[in-house]
């Protein structure tokens, strides 16, 4: 899985997820006797509060963070994120109850609570709140060695700019030019100043409509996915932050987008991208 498509809201998920996990082995009861007090030391005792509290959260999480990874997978027509965020909030209400109805909660059942609490709010949040929306891993941090698209390997990235797949502000490899030259690839020819580059040219040549619309290349700030240009449901592939795409085509409020490999579908969320 790419850690880089994973958001603040994900990891407030995976955090309340963990602390959930520990809660289930911490004492369910303050008490030790008496009507209301619990006969189980912790949730693993407990088959039904296990399961319908504790393991019910955790499997919200994974659910919620296997959909952030693989967008649009579904398990008999219900999306995988959508279903995680609706058992997050059913074992937070179990969780409620449970410590309504029990006297002298213990640190497992309160602990429990909070982060149910806290998991439920991060699942319905996230696609809500723009700052749970941003990316988890800056896409700015200093890299090691740039992607084989766009960049010469072996330089440190530039931080602030995302590298890779048609890197449109660093020095591109040359393929028919004088080698060491700070130039965009040539195939077959030297470039002229003031041409557009080749990728742009193809793909303007391929596909996109005589009008006002100039192919440019773009970056998403989080991970998006790129839907066919058939108009299927499925993803066809997804944009990494960090690097670059070309944008080939206007179609309506959405853009036709280049991967790296070649194929072309539509980015229908177009906020906040960043134009080379």
């Amino acid at each position: 899985m790419n850690i880089r498509s994973l958001t603040r809201g994900d990891g407030v998920v995976i955090g309340a997820a963990v602390v959930l996990f520990i809660a289930s082995f911490l004492n369910l009861s303050s008490c030790t006797s008496g009507i209301g007090c619990a006969a189980y030391p912790n949730a693993w005792d407990a088959l039904g509060l296990l399961m319908s509290v504790y393991l019910a959260g955790i499997i919200a999480a994974a659910l919620i963070i296997v959909s952030r990874a693989t967008p649009g997978r579904k398990v008999a027509g219900f999306d995988l994120g959508q279903f995680g965020a609706a058992l997050s909030i059913f074992a937070a209400w179990t969780a409620f109850w449970t410590v309504i109805d029990s006297s002298g909660s213990g640190a497992g059942k309160i602990l429990g609570l909070l982060a149910t609490l806290v998991l439920a709010g991060g699942a319905v949040a996230t696609p809500l709140v723009p700052a749970l929306k941003a990316p988890l891993v800056s896409a700015s941090a200093p890299r090691g060695v740039q992607p084989p698209f766009g960049g010469q390997p072996g330089q440190p990235g530039q931080p602030g700019q995302p590298q890779g797949y048609g890197y449109p502000g660093g020095q591109q490899p040359s393929y028919g030019g004088q080698p060491g030259q700070p130039q965009q690839p040539s195939y077959g020819g030297q470039p002229q100043a003031g041409q557009p580059e080749p990728q742009a040219q193809q793909a303007a040549a391929a596909g996109a409509p005589a009008g006002d619309f100039t192919p440019f290349w773009f970056a998403v700030p989080v991970a998006r996915p790129l839907y066919g240009e058939d108009g299927s449901p499925a993803p066809i592939a997804e944009l990494a932050p960090g690097t670059w795409y070309l944008a080939v085509e206007q179609r309506g409020p959405g853009l036709v987008a280049q991967t790296q490999d070649g194929r072309r579908g539509v980015l229908q969320d177009t906020t906040g991208i960043q134009r080379g």
